[in-house]
């Protein structure tokens, strides 16, 4: 097959179900795709906390929503819980990235406020001066906890509900016979997960003989903490931001 990434072997290790957006892109431009799901998506075991803060919406300035994964799993349990859709977009709401954001428009409207950087810090700095507001953040149950401390310093009153949980995948997979040329980063928990999955089948070298491409600048923090080495980061933090990425290192 022809085009700027004929010849490339690149593994994708976006959970199942959220690979395609990248995978696809990826084989349109010429590239030999497996997939590794790193990670899987996972509901909450204990959702009393998220369900509280749910049903108590209306004592929120913001909900702070950063992942698709979060979206989906908020609207699960508001449909749930029987509370209408409406009531959390009475709030105004706070996104990193596009693809969040079209999540949010799609299960409740527009939302108020995306940062241009799409890092959970940079929410912080777009909100301006938080003295005195109550904000929500429904996250991984293993997000970072900057952005909370951050809005805390500045004098919110901030609640951390975990909406779903990361966890290994135990799919089995098809890999390659020999290393790709390139292994896809999309998350820290990614990093993690990807040389755990590769450890388990015998192929944790990979880790330091692939290049790595790294969606964002705190991905590419995370794999340079484990021992490997950043071959690339995306100047923009999101799917099509690396498949760009992929292609300008290709050529």
């Amino acid at each position: 097959m022809s085009g700027p990434l004929a010849g490339r072997t690149i593994l994708v290790t976006r959970p199942s179900g959220q690979a395609a957006g990248l995978t696809d892109p990826l084989v349109q431009l010429g590239a030999s795709v497996f997939t590794l799901p790193a990670i899987a998506i996972a509901p909450v075991l204990d959702a009393a906390p998220l369900d509280a803060a749910l049903r108590n919406l209306n004592a929120y300035d913001w909900v702070v929503l950063t992942s698709v994964n979060g979206v989906t799993a908020v609207r699960y349990r508001m449909e749930e819980l029987g509370i209408p859709l409406g009531k959390l977009g009475e709030r105004k709401i706070a996104v990193i990235g596009p693809a969040t954001r079209d999540a949010v428009r799609e299960a409740f409207r527009e939302p108020d406020l995306m940062p241009e950087e799409y890092v959970s810090e940079s929410i912080a700095q777009a909100l301006g001066d938080v003295r005195g507001l109550r904000i929500l953040l429904a996250r991984a149950d293993i997000a970072r906890k900057e952005l909370g401390t951050i809005l805390r310093i500045g004098g919110a009153e901030v609640d951390e509900a975990a909406a779903y949980r990361i966890v290994p995948s135990r799919e089995d997979v098809c890999l390659p016979e020999e290393r790709p040329d390139i292994i896809t980063l999309t998350s820290s928990s990614a990093v993690h997960g990807t040389r755990q999955a590769l450890a388990l089948r015998n192929r944790e070298q990979w880790m330091h003989e692939s290049r790595l491409a790294c969606i964002g600048p705190i991905t590419a923090a995370t794999v340079r903490e484990l021992g490997y080495r950043v071959a690339l980061v995306a100047e923009e933090f999101t799917i099509p931001g690396l498949v760009k990425a992929l292609v300008s290192d290709a050529q």
